[in-house]
């Protein structure tokens, strides 16, 4: 009897593992990728880009909201909504390894939809592109309340080798 028990509290203990990490790497939300348009499917595999490290789930988006409207959508306004939300984190904005300003647009579009390509078409800068205005570092991660890292997501091999490593301990 004494093993049946000790056999029922580690089936539970993995199914609970394989649980979390099943719940833990589905997303309420769509894939970001379903935005992109991708002509050709050959090179994608070379070309695939890294997950953005930090989240603009909840920037602040009410520069936007507020004074980016249509039909006229003011160029002057829009920008600076643009540069407000972007130029805190240009350094992985302007990574091309990255799918941060895949992300950064698509948060943008879903808090207030804006025609295809309105602020490539508004908003020029130099050479170097849009120029953003003096931006203090970025702050520590305790006070960062626009941007917020990313959780990580649990890998199965991690949760399976605990699960295991659990049962050894259970059995000695």
């Amino acid at each position: 009897m004494e093993w049946r028990h000790c056999f029922s509290c580690i089936f539970l203990l993995f199914s609970c593992s394989v649980l979390a990490g099943v719940s833990a790497s589905t997303s309420a939300s769509l894939s970001d990728g379903i935005f992109v348009h991708q002509d050709s499917t050959g090179r994608n595999l070379l070309q695939t880009k890294k997950p953005c490290p930090i989240s603009f789930e909840f920037a602040n988006y009410t520069m936007f909201t507020t004074q980016c409207r249509g039909p006229q959508y003011p160029a002057k306004q829009c920008c600076e909504a643009l540069l407000q939300v972007a130029c805190p984190s240009a350094v992985y904005v302007n990574d091309l390894t990255t799918d941060c300003a895949d992300t950064m647009f698509s948060y943008i579009m879903l808090h207030g939809p804006y025609p295809p390509g309105l602020f490539a078409s508004v908003c020029k800068g130099d050479k170097d592109g849009l120029p953003c205005p003096d931006v203090a570092p970025p702050p520590s991660d305790s006070a960062n309340v626009n941007i917020s890292p990313m959780s990580c997501r649990l890998s199965p091999v991690l949760m399976i080798a605990t699960a295991l490593t659990v049962l050894l301990l259970l059995l000695l």
